[in-house]
């Protein structure tokens, strides 16, 4: 299953997040700043109703958009880093 997804981002001069809203329900990998185009991402929340939905694609689509690298320290960064080679990129 496939959905557009409206990716916002809310950055901090040391944390911040790229968010999905969808049915009151909010995809969000969490990071940390290390340089003005490096985060590490440090958690990714998706709940159930948006799982399978390209939600999670949609974010690191989001963070390459946006001219950023993402050092990945969770599960699901990780495992998309694998998964998708077309990807390797975004990714440090």
């Amino acid at each position: 299953m496939s959905a557009d997804h409206s990716v916002t981002r809310d950055h901090g001069a040391t944390r911040g997040r790229f968010v999905i809203r969808q049915g009151g329900k909010a995809a969000e990998p969490t990071h940390s700043v290390t340089t003005p185009t490096l985060v590490i991402a440090d958690h990714t929340g998706v709940p159930d109703s948006l799982r399978g939905t390209g939600a999670g694609l949609a974010l690191v689509a989001a963070a390459r958009k946006d001219g950023f690298r993402v050092g990945p320290r969770g599960a699901f960064g990780n495992a998309t880093r694998k998964k998708h080679s077309a990807r390797a990129d975004v990714f440090v």
